[in-house]
């Protein structure tokens, strides 16, 4: 008898397919071709058991669509650019590329045991010259289409590390690595304009029919479209050129409420006074202490300066209106001015009560509700309220209903305009950082800013830069930094900002379909491989990932490098859960939290017996120490008994927790598995036995209902469905020929989630080929339907027995039948039955 060693074949196998090429996308005409992909990891430097069960997933796809006849294209590459690779070298004294290829080959190395189905040939680094290189390419042409603009802009200024932090990097006011506080500074920054395409972006979310419904809404969220009103009022003694203010308000049927008019600390009024006005100037440059993330500016404290300047009421001339500068208006939403409306606003109410002005309710829950509030009444725009300073619509309506009536009120009385706006701004791509893809630009003295051109790409990063000191080291390379402008050949400087990482994997789904390509896509592999039919990864990519996608795909396609056809790029989305573990713990003499290593704990316990305080479930962290090292696991049980476990336990959407025992109990399977195939493997040829139809139905049963589940991303279900059929296949008295042909489909049918041992018990049975380019098994539909059903018989509501009648048996033969029963007969005592009602397929019911 021979033994399960995943050890031994996992490795063989793999050898195998790579001989074989099997996985090697080519373009076909003879075959559909199938895209699937999952979100390219980040080099951290480890894979973890959650990277585990998104590339098995994918994984499992790619190898039924191979399976099914398609041309599957399934790449692997590394998102490498970006900050952790340069703080790390700061931090020990390397180098960011040496960092980052260093870890690439370490996760190459973990990954590829997993036996995954990827095309390496395809494999790139988003560091790769030859890849930012295609990227600034792209950059030019959205250039040349005015898809890309320069613009001054209010950032968040880290004045330690000397760079711009994303609103992501903000936390509590401060830097996220510094720890210093940050600084609104303006900076000349490029922007990619995809806040031209808010409306389409937004409206071909409805055509997404195969992407979750939350990752839409959330979009659609994020997007933020809104009708509202535009009007000024009319000042009274401010400086000249300043004799209306503008403002964009979305609820202009609090307009009656009005208490103050908001300006930011960059509205060009505020700029006139600030050069004035010492006070204003010192007031402006503590506001632009504070970061610009809507997280910042709501918990910062309400700061104003009362400039003296009035504004008229646009209803009212004689109702005067005081204008402040406030520290949470930024000039980059809506006119960077607001009307303040205390009592339908917290902020607006917070700053109102600090500097006492009027709290003036225009909508109330009832019409004998107090008016004088303790906070803000915001009820749902589709709440029903009572409009108490109401001025168009009913008195009772929604807020919805109040808006729009409230702008056609204004519009018909010239005092404004509808405008729609969205909340989407134009993408920010500028980064002070040296590990990104250089802006390929020059800007000359006599020519200004100046395209590089394309013969002179890549614009490679130099390796020979100093961390030493804080900023950007390219601004400190000379001989990288001075170069000769590429129109009139002066003297001139590189540009040394670099690109947002979210640049690179804006569009290296569609580099996959032709990584060698001497352009950025090549436009007969575009059209043949385009869209990603499958695409899968984390709910935390469900915005900025996925919506810069969506419009570099746009932008793409503006600039001949993708067909029309691939403008949405991912024709269906998943999103799947994460891994989980238990946390285990001690304390120090401090009390803080001392973490273990699930590999230190047995039962509870480490090893000089301490107990350890467990937290259930918690995501896998290095700095808690609940991972998983995937090639522990492999080392332990295989390869197999990983992938098998991280699709089994839950519904993929779902998290799932690791546990050893759970671990543990996979191995077994799979090693009862290939014991029944070993068991087979010995029997006589020409042995009869009993069953084989029963055997061979179930198996077609099997065969449809995981085929229903892979398809549906059942992977959970469809594996409950492979348990049952091997508990069957395992009591099987059949004959040799059916008992063969039920283990070769259990081999096909678990061939995506354990791909080594199903080619294993594939070659071991005479399996022409290998398993993973053999035909899908279909379903016989005759062998679907039962020929007879098993029907439980009550006697007066108990049961009391059961009998296996033909499906289509009459019921007056079955009543007899049931009758004849020796339990009934004994429950009845002699007794005539008073009634006998036989519900086909289900029961029979004796009432005596």
């Amino acid at each position: 008898m021979s033994r399960y060693t995943p050890a031994e074949i996992e490795a063989r196998w793999q050898k195998a397919w790579e001989k074989d090429e099997v996985f090697k996308a080519v373009r076909a005409a003879d075959k559909p071709k199938y895209y699937v992909l999952e979100m390219f990891p980040y080099p951290s430097g480890r894979i973890h058991m959650g990277h585990v069960r998104n590339y098995t997933m994918g994984d499992v796809i790619a190898r039924y669509k191979i399976a099914t006849g398609h041309n599957v294209l399934h790449p692997m590459g590394w998102d490498a650019f970006g900050m952790p690779a340069e703080n790390a070298a700061m931090a020990i004294g390397g180098h960011p590329k040496d960092w980052t290829y260093g870890n690439i080959d370490d996760m190459r190395g973990q990954m590829k045991p997993l036996g995954l189905s990827i095309d390496w040939s395809r494999e790139f680094a988003t560091c790769d010259p030859e890849y930012y290189g295609q990227q600034q390419a792209l950059f030019l042409d959205f250039l040349h289409e005015g898809l890309v603009y320069r613009k001054n802009a209010v950032v968040n200024w880290d004045p330690v590390d000397m760079t711009v932090l994303a609103n992501e990097q903000v936390e509590a006011g401060r830097g996220w690595r510094s720890g210093a506080l940050v600084e609104r500074r303006e900076l000349t920054q490029w922007f990619f304009k995809i806040s031209d395409h808010s409306e389409e972006l937004l409206a071909a979310l409805d055509t997404l029919d195969n992407w979750p419904a939350k990752v839409k809404l959330m979009q659609a969220n994020w997007i933020g479209k809104s009708r509202g009103l535009q009007f000024a009022f009319s000042t009274i003694d401010a400086p000249e050129g300043h004799d209306r203010i503008e403002v964009y308000t979305t609820r202009p049927d609090t307009l009656l409420g009005a208490s103050f008019v908001g300006i930011s600390p960059d509205h060009p009024l505020a700029k006139v006074l600030e050069r004035e006005n010492e006070d204003v100037a010192a007031f402006c440059a503590e506001c632009r202490k504070g970061g610009t993330t809507e997280e910042a500016i709501e918990t910062a404290e309400k700061l104003g300066f009362d400039t003296g300047i009035r504004v008229r009421h646009p209803f009212d001339t004689a109702h005067e209106l005081p204008v402040y500068i406030a520290n949470f208006i930024l000039m980059d939403y809506g006119t960077g001015a607001i009307f303040g409306c205390p009592a339908h606003d917290q902020r607006d109410f917070e700053f109102a009560t600090k500097y006492e002005l009027p709290i003036i309710s225009t909508y109330l829950p009832s019409e004998d509700a107090n008016e004088v509030l303790e906070e803000a009444y915001v009820p749902a725009k589709s709440d029903k309220v009572f409009y108490n300073r109401g001025f168009a619509g009913d008195a009772w309506q929604t807020g919805e209903e109040a808006i729009n009536a409230a702008v056609d009120f204004c519009e018909q009385n010239g005092v404004g305009q509808g405008v729609t706006k969205y909340r989407l701004r134009d993408w920010g791509l500028s980064r002070q950082r040296y590990w990104g893809c250089p802006i390929p630009v020059v800007h000359c003295d006599a020519c200004g800013v100046v395209p590089e051109k394309k013969e002179n790409l890549p614009i490679e990063l130099p390796y020979d830069v100093d961390f030493g000191t804080p900023g950007n080291p390219l601004d400190r390379h000379p001989t990288w930094r001075d170069c000769a402008c590429p129109s009139c050949g002066a003297p001139a400087k590189r540009e040394t900002d670099t690109m947002d990482t979210f640049v690179d994997s804006s569009w290296y789904f569609a580099r996959f379909t032709a990584p060698r390509a001497e352009t950025p896509t090549n436009m007969e592999d575009a059209k043949y491989w385009m869209n990603v039919d499958q695409y899968i990864g984390g709910i935390e990519h469900a915005i900025l990932h996925l919506l810069y996608s969506r419009f570099f795909a746009r932008a793409m396609q503006i600039t001949g490098h993708l067909p029309e056809t691939a403008i949405e790029p991912f024709d269906a989305l998943f999103t799947q859960g994460m891994v989980t573990h238990e946390i285990y713990q001690t304390r120090d003499a401090k009390g803080r939290p001392v973490y273990h290593l699930p590999e230190d704990v047995t039962d509870g316990k480490l090893a000089d017996g301490t107990e350890v305080e467990i937290i259930p479930s918690a995501k896998m962290s290095k700095s808690k120490k609940n991972v998983v090292d995937p090639l522990h696991i492999i080392s332990n049980y295989g390869a197999d008994t990983a992938r098998w476990f991280v699709l089994s336990d839950s519904p993929p959407e779902r998290d799932v927790e690791w546990t050893a025992s759970g671990a543990d109990a996979a191995f077994k399977h799979l090693t009862r598995v290939w014991n029944i195939c070993d068991r087979i493997g010995q029997m006589d040829r020409d042995a009869k036995g009993q069953g084989d139809e029963d055997l061979l139905r179930a198996m077609h049963k099997t065969i449809h209902d995981v085929t229903m589940g892979v398809e549906s991303f059942g992977f959970n279900a469809a594996i409950a469905k492979l348990y049952a059929f091997t508990a069957i296949l395992q009591k099987s008295k059949a004959g040799y020929a059916a008992q063969r042909e039920a283990i070769m489909t259990l081999a096909q049918l678990m061939s995506p989630m354990t791909p080594h041992l199903a080619e294993d018990i594939w070659a071991h049975q005479g399996g022409t080929g290998l398993i993973v380019t053999a035909p899908w098994p279909k379903a016989d539909e005759a062998m679907l339907v039962d020929d007879t059903v098993t029907l439980p018989i009550q006697v007066n509501g108990k049961r009391r027995a059961e009998i296996q009648v033909p499906a289509d048996m009459p019921k007056e033969e079955v009543e007899k039948i049931a009758l004849a029963h020796e339990a009934v007969v004994r429950s009845l005592d002699g007794a005539a039955p008073k009634k006998v009602i036989v519900v086909p397929g289900r029961i029979v019911n004796v009432v005596a």
